[in-house]
């Protein structure tokens, strides 16, 4: 049995605690979140030991392995703590909110020989997994994403120095499945505004995001996502090239040829199959079921971190071969 804590119990938590009281692999064994009557709901929910103070829960507790499901802003030094215990790390994206902060985390992380897993649960999908199939070996053209909503309601996510904003904290999703389904991104140019939702109090991020993508592979790319309160909340993603199309729409796989058209509906819980394969790979010491390790989380981030800087400069930002900073690190 895997014995495991999980640390911040907001809504993702949810999630996770349920999925791991499911799983035969795992012992959930204590929470810890800083708002007490958080935790000690969530403690006699799970009938687990409560936490309010993280060193406490590393120093009392015998675990095997952390959810981190804190806010982007709110990780401190916890990922290193983790590791230098030998505790091995499941983290919610997006992993952080600057890159010198994060390779430090995956520096220790890397040294501990740890394993790890990252929040980035729709590559969990069934769906995926059939459409990145069909493309291996075709040449991709082109690939787009978007997503738009509405404002979500926490009081951080409107705070850019909290989240980093919709694209960091949340659309990251749509960016992450565009990069494991089109290949590495080695240039980025982007605009960014705040346009329609400048009446909430406090909030300085932008509401609308136009994203243009490079692939290392010579492909071109672009995503879009805004919350400018929109009725229907809208995610959706292509790969095209030369005959045929893949489109996600939400959890739906359509492809696209000229003398056929097949969908497939999803038939898996994303959330659970993500979570069971952390929990997998811990207890058999066998990592190869985990599609997001703590390294590729921060490919995605340094990719919609290089967008902000691209809208910020009015300049397209190239961005560094994967294997070009393992060997500079």
């Amino acid at each position: 049995m895997v014995r495991v804590a999980v640390v911040g119990v907001g809504g993702i938590a949810a999630e996770h605690l349920k999925n791991l009281e499911e799983n035969q692999e795992a012992e959930l064994v204590a929470v810890c979140d800083i708002n007490k009557a958080s935790a000690d709901k969530a403690a006699q929910q799970y009938n687990v030991v409560a936490y309010t103070d993280f060193d406490r829960l590393l120093d009392n507790e015998e675990i095997d392995a952390l959810f981190l499901c804190v806010p982007p802003f709110a990780h401190g030094d916890m990922e290193e703590k983790a590791a230098a215990r030998g505790i091995h790390l499941f983290v919610e994206k997006p992993v952080g909110l600057d890159m010198e902060t994060v390779k430090r985390k995956a520096k220790a992380i890397r040294d501990s020989g740890i394993i790890s897993g990252t929040g980035y649960c729709l590559r969990y999908l069934d769906t995926v997994a059939i459409a990145r199939e069909y493309l291996q070996g075709k040449t991709i053209a082109m690939a787009r994403a978007h997503r738009f909503g509405s404002l979500v309601t926490v009081p951080w996510w409107k705070e850019a120095a909290k989240s980093g904003g919709q694209l960091v904290e949340q659309t990251t999703h749509n960016l992450d499945l565009l990069i494991y389904l089109a290949g590495d991104v080695d240039k980025v140019s982007a605009d960014m505004a705040l346009r329609v939702m400048d009446d909430v109090p406090g909030i300085d991020i932008p509401d609308v995001y136009s994203v243009n993508l490079r692939f290392a592979s010579g492909a071109v790319g672009h995503l879009d996502t805004s919350f400018v309160e929109q009725p229907d909340g809208r995610s959706s993603l292509e790969v095209i090239g030369r005959g045929f199309r893949i489109s996600l729409d939400g959890t739906s796989l359509t492809i696209t040829e000229k003398d056929k058209t097949i969908t497939y509906k999803s038939q898996v819980n994303f959330y659970k199959e993500q979570d069971d394969a952390f929990i997998h790979a811990v207890n058999t010491g066998d990592a190869s079921g985990i599609l997001v390790p703590y390294e590729v989380a921060v490919r995605t981030l340094e990719v919609s971190l290089a967008a902000h800087r691209s809208s910020e400069s009015g300049t397209s930002v190239l961005i560094p071969s994967s294997r070009e900073e393992v060997a500079a690190g």
